[in-house]
């Protein structure tokens, strides 16, 4: 089953140093049809203008996956990190039981970001963050993990069913992904048009996948492409 979710069916937000898509709907924000898929429950494409951002604030037990498309996003934490993550990079930060980030764009020119929230598979864990670069030739044709809660080589660690893959299609190109019984996916062209399952979906639109036991992805123009794999969000009542 696939849902897509168009450009003009997700709610926007502008606030004048931040402009944003919200793919799904959390609080006040999103389009209320928009539920989660699986542990997935935020996928915001934010643009923040120059010298601005999001100051000081606290998570508790959620994973931050930060995808940045354009320019760089620097971060700072109360436990003493800061990093400064390009275009084409990835940021993760487990927040466990409880920590204090700021996330600017330092730059001179605006900033563009997939932000990715994920329920974790276990609460109150140390809270960590981590960066990594992620070259586009390493995942040209290819769907390549960049962040996993399965400890899979080379990808970014989070706490979570789930894993975050990059793929960079030429058009032309195919990709598939396997699903496995009980996963859900949620996929978003950053760039580009690709065909999922032959559903069209253009650039930053999302498209939801739920059982299908493969998820075929076509270029039909030079795409750039992010893709969550999410097992079901676990049933924590009486706990």
């Amino acid at each position: 089953m696939l849902e897509l979710r168009s450009l003009h069916q997700i709610a926007n937000a502008d606030i004048g140093w931040l402009r944003a898509r919200h793919h799904f709907a959390i609080g006040s924000y999103g389009n209320p049809a928009h539920g989660p898929v699986g542990n997935l429950y935020v996928w915001n494409d934010d643009e923040i203008a120059p010298r601005s951002g999001f100051p000081l604030h606290h998570h508790a037990n959620v994973e931050i996956i930060t995808y940045v498309r354009e320019g760089a996003i620097t971060h700072e934490d109360s436990l003493g990190n800061r990093g400064r993550t390009v275009a084409g990079d990835v940021q993760v930060m487990s927040a466990g039981t409880g920590i204090r980030h700021s996330e600017r764009n330092e730059e001179t020119v605006p900033t563009r970001i997939f932000q990715i929230w994920i329920h974790p598979s276990e609460q109150d864990g140390t809270p960590r963050w981590g960066s990594k670069p992620f070259p586009k030739s390493d995942r040209s044709g290819r769907f390549i993990p960049l962040a996993s809660g399965s400890a899979v080589d080379g990808a970014l660690p989070i706490r979570a069913d789930a894993e975050v893959y990059g793929a960079v299609l030429p058009a032309g190109v195919t990709s598939e992904v396997a699903l496995h019984a009980g996963e859900s996916a949620y996929l978003v062209p950053a760039v580009g048009t690709v065909l999922v399952n032959d559903q069209r979906v253009e650039a930053c639109e999302g498209i939801a996948v739920r059982q299908e036991a493969l998820i075929r992805i076509e270029a039909v123009a030079d795409a750039e492409v992010v893709l969550v794999v999410t097992g079901a969000l676990p049933d924590r009542r009486g706990t």
